[in-house]
């Protein structure tokens, strides 16, 4: 890769995102979650991402459970569960757990594997 190659990507990387561009994948807990800019010193503006509120586990629909195993990793368990090791927060707002590894820490322990927030079904 030439320097001329070199400073275009990174002339790329500096400009503003399009209106359309999201922050995150859709697939991220942090997705639907709005941004917000910050400047306090009038002279650099910061876009942040709003603060997430983790949802009550019982508005969430449960799909079904899962029984740890021990040596389990919740990437794992979501892949197997959910489709995509990237979906483990889904885990943790199902089964009020702040840090992933905490539900793994018992085997024989059943897991709710929920929907997120706001897709319709039935909790229970």
């Amino acid at each position: 890769m030439t320097v001329d190659d070199q400073a275009q990507r990174l002339q790329a990387l500096l400009q503003p995102l399009p209106s359309s561009a999201t922050l995150v994948p859709p697939t991220s807990r942090y997705a639907g979650v709005g941004t917000a800019v910050s400047d306090p010193d009038g002279e650099r503006p910061v876009l942040y991402l709003q603060r997430r509120f983790v949802p009550q586990p019982d508005r969430l629909a449960t799909l079904g459970e899962h029984v740890v195993v021990a040596g389990e990793r919740t990437d794992h368990v979501a892949a197997a569960e959910l489709g995509d090791p990237e979906l483990f927060w889904r885990l943790c707002d199902g089964n009020r757990a702040v840090f992933p590894e905490d539900l793994l820490r018992e085997p024989g322990r059943r897991l709710r594997v929920t929907s997120p927030e706001g897709i319709p079904g039935s909790p229970s």
